[in-house]
């Protein structure tokens, strides 16, 4: 009997209960920092690189 007063005690709405808020953080905070990121790379445009520039394999490197 005590058991079972336990678990009527316990049982709760998910909602008020603070390990899925905690667990839904994580993500929440990763889509919101992509559409930041999303939004930056679509609103600054980046001018070119001045200058000759040679390539040489994987290091980019000024001409001189």
């Amino acid at each position: 009997m005590q058991m079972q007063q336990q678990l009527d005690r316990d049982a709760g709405p998910w909602w008020k209960e603070p390990w899925p808020w905690l667990l839904m953080a994580g993500p929440a905070i990763v889509i919101v920092a992509c559409i930041a990121t999303i939004a930056l790379a679509v609103t600054h445009d980046d001018p070119p690189v001045p200058g000759p520039i040679v390539k040489r394999g994987l290091v980019v490197e000024q001409a001189r």
